[in-house]
């Protein structure tokens, strides 16, 4: 199992998202989300994840480079897993099944649920979406995939009590994996950031999670 720790770097509450850059990327845990799990989706696009914290907040600042660019939603609660797509999935030590996936398209569009499983899930209402900040380096609209080489950023900040942490009594660690994936595009992939031992792509999969110290 994949073992790290997530500084924390108390000056993010206090900077607006889209200045965090400069800040995560020279004091951040950095880690690559470059494990392919499946043969037949050989796609690899560059893909770094910088990781940090605060007393209230995670920070999860994505860099990507790759094949093709599509940004088909930007309503919260879409599939954006088909479009050009960074995600993160959380759970607590002491949950022996449920875990929160956040899924992110690369114009910042989120897909998020509270989830027992791959199908059994209860998704975030308006006002859980509303507390994910988000900044992408892209203009927030959407667009058809596009071919050619691309680069880009997704900065997101999300609070402790989304995961269910109590921001004042934080556990020692978080069990989590990192995923990158673009389902409906000409370069479909699956990343990981901890390897998934499963014959076929599925990121729903809490027992392959690596563990985070906080």
């Amino acid at each position: 199992m994949k073992t790290f720790k997530i500084p924390n770097l108390p000056a993010l509450d206090v900077l607006d998202l889209s200045s965090v850059d400069y800040f995560l990327e020279n004091k951040a845990l950095r880690l690559n989300i470059n494990t392919v799990n499946w043969a037949e989706f050989p796609y690899q696009p560059i893909v770094i994840v910088d990781v940090a914290r605060t007393d209230k907040n995670l920070y999860l600042r994505y860099f990507v480079k790759g094949n093709s660019l599509k940004a088909s939603y930007v309503e919260d609660g879409s599939p954006v897993h088909k479009d050009s797509c960074v995600e993160f999935f959380v759970k607590t030590p002491d949950s022996p099944h449920y875990y929160i996936n956040f899924e992110f398209n690369c114009i910042g569009t989120c897909d998020a649920a509270y989830r027992e499983s791959r199908t059994e899930k209860i998704g975030f209402d308006e006002k859980e979406y509303m507390s994910i900040r988000r900044h992408s380096s892209l203009e927030v609209k959407p667009f058809d995939e596009q071919t050619g080489v691309f680069s880009w950023e997704l900065t997101v900040s999300i609070p402790f009590g989304l995961i269910g942490l109590d921001s004042k009594d934080l556990p020692e660690k978080i069990l989590a994996n990192f995923y990158k994936c673009a389902d409906d595009t000409q370069y479909p992939h699956f990343l990981s950031w901890a390897p998934i031992n499963l014959p076929e792509p599925n990121f729903h999969c809490p027992e392959f999670f690596g563990e985070l110290y906080l």
